[in-house]
């Protein structure tokens, strides 16, 4: 069985801690690795090497450093079905969707790389004579960057790429629950000659290790990928340095299907939008509200979809849909949220349980509610699974208010031919992202960022590559 250790500094060292953290399949229920428990006293020297390996990092020309994040995507590409094989068994992700995350991974370090000419500052007008104002953008200094476990080899990317091309060094915390596929990374990139202890890799608990890099002095800006609470905690602690926060939470997404709509294509994209990784997606749609005038006979087309979802062991089923959550806590949660739906009188027209054919592993069928109010929980609180109520509107209006009445903010569809209806959702929907006829999956160009509890900040493109810079202001005076 594979053992990983914690990566500070350039090399892996075992932490102090007697204790290791056990990583199962979530398919077989079998534990198939072992990491090294990290301590505070490990996030520490993860900090300070980060912090001594910074001057030198900034002073490279980005395009040096770019070079560096070329190499990286090249590394990835090099063993790509490895990668992909390892994140499938370790977070019970679909074969097909696990080597999408790692292709897409390779591009977006390359992505960023070619920023490395493009980061500019401003020259402004001085109310003085023989004086110039500019701007211009520096690194933050050590990046912190915790990471998830539903998409953790991609937020990787996100929080590192990022952070190196703009001058800073790197902390990475992967999620204890799927860290095998970033330890193989981190052997990979031994090739490449980084610089030692511009990036580091610590993992471990939350409380410890996450508290330690988000409350020290050293640490410039955290990026935090993961639930309301865990973005709380962090908010907490890294308030005693007053210290940036980019913060990716939870989501609620509104599906808006208008009676104008392209039916078909709303379903397949509502469908794939929800059984994605088994939804848990922070951007999957957790609602539909659909047209009263067509309600029934979308229902029934919704019903026929989501019936037909497969499921399947993630590395053997190659063509299924989804496959297992990735552990008992998220199956006994989204089980007893839809028991609790059903008792406040929920409708279940598919699902609503644990298909029978599997022995071992934490699978949970496709479930389709009806006969749901605004005020239940399962429209209000977030299911991160493979779960989707379904509601009636009378107007666009009632629908927007509807789909506004949420903590969330993070992403939104409506499905409409009406341009008026678009603008009207696109304007009027408070969240971050909004899809117009398609599915919910941003692009590495874009940005993704929350509002409300579902962030603060963002990622992706120009936007979220300046999260980790800081803008300084020069006044010029010559003679």
């Amino acid at each position: 069985m594979k053992h990983y250790k914690q990566y500070i500094n350039g090399e892996f060292i075992d932490s102090k801690a007697t204790s290791v953290i056990e990583i199962l399949n979530p398919c077989t229920e079998e534990v198939i690795s072992t990491i090294s428990t990290g301590t505070v006293e490990d996030a520490n020297n993860a900090l300070e090497a980060a912090q001594a390996a910074q001057p030198a990092w900034e002073a490279l020309p980005a395009i040096q450093r770019a070079a560096f994040l070329h190499k990286m995507a090249d590394v990835i590409r090099e063993n790509r079905v490895f990668l992909a094989e390892t994140l499938s068994r370790e977070q019970a992700k679909v074969i097909g969707l696990a080597q999408v995350e790692i292709d897409v991974t390779a591009d977006y370090f390359d992505y960023n790389a070619g920023w490395a000419r493009r980061i500019e500052g401003e020259i402004i007008q001085s109310d003085r004579e023989k004086e110039h104002i500019y701007l211009h953008k520096v690194p933050i200094g050590v990046a912190v960057g915790i990471c998830p476990w539903n998409f953790p080899f991609f937020v990787m990317a996100r929080k590192v790429a990022a952070s190196l091309i703009t001058g800073n060094t790197c902390v990475i915390k992967p999620s204890s629950e799927a860290p095998n596929t970033i330890m193989e990374f981190v052997d990979f990139i031994q090739k490449i000659d980084l610089p030692r202890g511009v990036l580091n890799f610590v993992c471990g608990a939350g409380r410890t290790v996450g508290n330690a890099l988000s409350k020290s002095p050293i640490t410039g800006i955290i990026s935090l990928t993961g639930s309301v609470g865990a973005g709380q905690k962090v908010i907490t602690a890294a308030a005693e340095n007053i210290t940036k926060v980019s913060l990716e939470l939870g989501g609620k997404a509104p599906a808006i299907v208008c009676a104008d709509a392209n039916l078909d294509l709303a379903i397949n994209s509502v469908v794939s939008s929800k059984v994605i990784f088994s939804g848990q997606v922070c951007n999957c749609a957790e609602r539909v509200y659909v047209e009263d005038s067509i309600y029934d006979e979308f229902v029934d087309k919704l019903t026929k979809k989501m019936s037909e979802v497969t499921i399947e062991d993630a590395l053997t089923g190659v063509n299924a849909d989804m496959s297992s959550l990735v552990s008992k806590d998220q199956l006994d949660k989204i089980t007893e949220m839809v028991e609790f739906a059903k008792k406040e009188g929920a409708e279940v027209l598919v699902g609503g349980d644990r298909p029978d054919k599997f022995d071992k592993g934490y699978f949970y069928n496709p479930t389709l509610l009806a006969n749901v109010k605004q005020d239940m929980q399962i429209i209000q609180e977030e299911v991160f699974g493979p779960v989707l109520p379904v509601m009636k509107f009378n107007t666009l209006d009632e629908a927007i208010a509807m789909s506004n009445d949420t903590e969330f903010g993070l992403t939104s569809s409506i499905f409409s031919e009406n341009f008026n209806n678009i603008m009207k959702a696109t304007n009027g929907l408070h969240f971050g992202e909004t899809y117009v006829n398609r599915e919910h999956f941003e692009a590495i160009q874009g940005f993704h960022a929350g509002w409300k509890k579902s962030g603060v900040g963002g990622a992706d493109g120009k936007h979220g590559m300046e999260e980790y810079l800081h803008t300084k202001v020069v006044y010029a005076k010559y003679y």
